[in-house]
C-alpha cells in the first residue's frame, strides 16, 4: 500500500502541470454531472417539494410500471426509436461520404469553399434551425415553391405526421453535416502517403484506392463513433423536437425526452414520474452503450473501452 502511495506521489510530482490542468474538469464533472445524479432516487419514491427527497414516501418501481403501462409508452418508445434509426442510416455515412469527396477534390479553392459551406449551418443557433425549418415549411414557403413548380399542391408539410420525420432527419443532417467531417478529414490526413504512392506505380484505380486505402485507414474512427451512436440511440434532444412539432404531429413526433418535459414541466409537475421514465430511457442506452462495445470488440479489434 505505501508502495502504491510512493508511485502515486512520484507520479503526481513528474506530472503536476498536467493534474492541476486536469482539476478544473474533474471539478467540473463532480458537481455538475455526478452529484446531481442523487437525485435519481426520488424515481423510486412518491416525492413532494414539502417533504424533500429522503422525506418522500418510498414507492419502490410503480412509476416504472405506470409508464409501461401507459397509453404513451408505446407511442413515445415507437418515435425515439424510428428517429434515432432515421439519423443512423442517414445521417452517420453522410460526413464519411463528404469527407472521402473532399480527400478526392484537388481544387483547394473550392475544396475550402466548400467546406466553409458545409460548416455555416453547425454554429447557427438551433433556435434560427428550426424558425428557417418551419418558415422553409409553410404553406408559401420554399419546400412548397418547389413542389408546385413541379405540380403538386402545396401544404403545411409540418402539421402533416407524415413529414415530421422526414424534415427532421433532414434538417439535422444539414446542420452538423459538415462540422461532423472535421473527425474523419482529422483521420484520412494520418494515411500515409506512400501507400497512395505504391499503388499508383501498381496502376490502383482512384476508386481501388478509396477502397483498399482510404476507407482501411478510417475504420477504426468509423468504429468508435457508431458504438457511440449506438449508445444514445433512445436519445433525441427535446429542444429541436419541441420547436419544430405541433399538438397534430403528436402521433410521430412526440419522443421520451418530450414526454419528460411535458409530463415533468410545463403540463404538470410530475417529478418522480418522469425521473423514472429518464432512467429507463439512460438505463437502455447505457446497455446498447455496453453490447456494441462487446459485439465490435467480438468481431474486429477496434472498441471504445
Amino acid at each position: 500500500m505505501t508502495q502504491k502511495l510512493s508511485l502515486v506521489w512520484l507520479n503526481y510530482k513528474r506530472n503536476k502541470v498536467i493534474y492541476w490542468m486536469a482539476l478544473p474538469v474533474v471539478l467540473y464533472f463532480l458537481i455538475f454531472k455526478y452529484l446531481p445524479m442523487y437525485g435519481a432516487v426520488i424515481a423510486f419514491k412518491e416525492y413532494t417539494v414539502g417533504k424533500g427527497i429522503w422525506g418522500s414516501e418510498w414507492v419502490g418501481l410503480q412509476h416504472f410500471r405506470d409508464f409501461f403501462q401507459s397509453y404513451y409508452f408505446w407511442r413515445v418508445l415507437k418515435n425515439t426509436l424510428i428517429l434515432s434509426f432515421y439519423q443512423l442510416l442517414f445521417g452517420f455515412p453522410a460526413p464519411i461520404l463528404l469527407a472521402l469527396l473532399l480527400n478526392e477534390l484537388r481544387h483547394e479553392l473550392f475544396k475550402r469553399t466548400v467546406q466553409t459551406v458545409s460548416y455555416i449551418p453547425h454554429f447557427i443557433s438551433l433556435v434560427v434551425i428550426c424558425g428557417m425549418v418551419v418558415d422553409f415549411s409553410s404553406r408559401d414557403g420554399l419546400f412548397n415553391s418547389i413542389i408546385t413548380f413541379f405540380g403538386g399542391e402545396s401544404s403545411a408539410l409540418l402539421s402533416d405526421p407524415g413529414n415530421f420525420r422526414t424534415i427532421y432527419t433532414a434538417s439535422s443532417i444539414w446542420q452538423e453535416l459538415g462540422f461532423s467531417t472535421i473527425i474523419y478529414l482529422a483521420a484520412l490526413s494520418g494515411i500515409n502517403p506512400e501507400l497512395y504512392d505504391a499503388s499508383k506505380v501498381d496502376g490502383a484505380s482512384r476508386i481501388r484506392r478509396v477502397w483498399h486505402i482510404t476507407l482501411p485507414g478510417i475504420i477504426p474512427m468509423i468504429v468508435i463513433l457508431l458504438i457511440l451512436r449506438i449508445g444514445g440511440l433512445m436519445e433525441i434532444g427535446f429542444e429541436k423536437v419541441i420547436l419544430l412539432y405541433n399538438p397534430n404531429v403528436y402521433d410521430t413526433a412526440d419522443v421520451i425526452s418530450t414526454f419528460v418535459y411535458r409530463k415533468g414541466i410545463s403540463e404538470s409537475a410530475e417529478f418522480s414520474y418522469t425521473t423514472a421514465v429518464g432512467l429507463f430511457q439512460s438505463l437502455v442506452n447505457f446497455i446498447l452503450l455496453i453490447g456494441a462495445n462487446r459485439l465490435s470488440k467480438a468481431v474486429s479489434d477496434n472498441k471504445l473501452f
